[in-house]
């Protein structure tokens, strides 16, 4: 076999590894999908009332129709806290070190973190759809769109993993790991997930639309909803790939330094 042949056995058996812990330790993984749920039932039950109103036409008279992207996208952040901790807890129990010392790649260990997060973080989002229907979300998608949709996101749960590997490696404790990836979490908040940025004030304004989660969420709602995407596609994709570079070069920096 070629090094490379052992790199990907090495990383698809770290992968079972992580999914196994995923099944076995379900106290990180059930949140990833029962937080964004809540938070769909809050928006859509609680406050969709008073919300829908400023909404306007782009939501097509529903503000489940305005508010489902933005928690679709919400589910791709809260995976990110299980990766970090998943890591940090290998980096501070000496696992890692015992691996070191085993004839395997390097790389196997970050990959399977990294993979068994976006497969877990996917499915997630997979169920805050489902719920999302069942709130009464009525996408105007073809299946082009869906299939673009499901790209996207895609690219979402890579970049933010990444990022959260490398949150984790830096993290000193799982305590901390936890609380690191929290800034992820909150930005969709301060984007279009909730309310058309242009209902904000000027200076709250200014940072949502130009912080990269707005764009995500523009994209996401135009291709469900048919609304308007204009260059935001192209400035998401661009947000992710950067992303996704920077968690990429940060995690393997730290990995090697720890």
């Amino acid at each position: 076999m070629s090094t490379f042949s052992y790199a990907v056995a090495d990383s698809a058996t770290m992968l079972r590894r992580n999914l196994k812990h995923a099944v076995r330790y379900p106290s990180m993984t059930i949140p990833v999908v029962a937080i964004p749920v809540v938070m769909l039932l809050l928006f859509v039950y609680v406050f969709g009332n008073a919300l829908g109103a400023g909404v306007g036409p782009g939501a097509h008279g529903h503000y489940v129709d305005y508010v489902a992207p933005g928690i679709i996208l919400m589910a791709t952040t809260y995976g990110s806290i299980s990766v970090a901790v998943s890591v940090c807890a290998d980096m501070t129990e000496g696992i890692v070190n015992r691996f070191r010392t085993l004839s395997i790649s390097r790389a196997a260990v970050l990959n399977g973190h990294v993979l068994g997060g976006v497969i877990q973080t996917l499915l997630s989002v997979v169920l805050v759809v489902g719920a999302a229907l069942l709130t009464g979300f009525r996408p105007h998608a073809t299946a082009l769109d869906w299939l673009a949709t499901a790209g996207l996101l895609t690219l979402v749960v890579v970049a933010l993993t990444w990022l959260a590997a490398a949150m984790g490696l830096r993290a000193k404790t799982v305590e901390a790991a936890s609380n690191a990836p929290f800034p992820l979490t909150f930005l969709p908040f301060l984007g279009s997930a909730i309310v058309p940025t242009d209902s904000m004030p000027t200076a709250v304004r200014w940072f949502a639309e130009y912080q990269p989660f707005t764009p995500i969420t523009d994209t996401l709602r135009g291709l469900l909803m048919g609304t308007e995407i204009g260059n935001s596609g192209i400035i998401a994709v661009a947000w992710c790939l950067g992303l996704t570079v920077l968690g990429y070069f940060r995690a393997r920096s730290a990995y090697d330094k720890a």
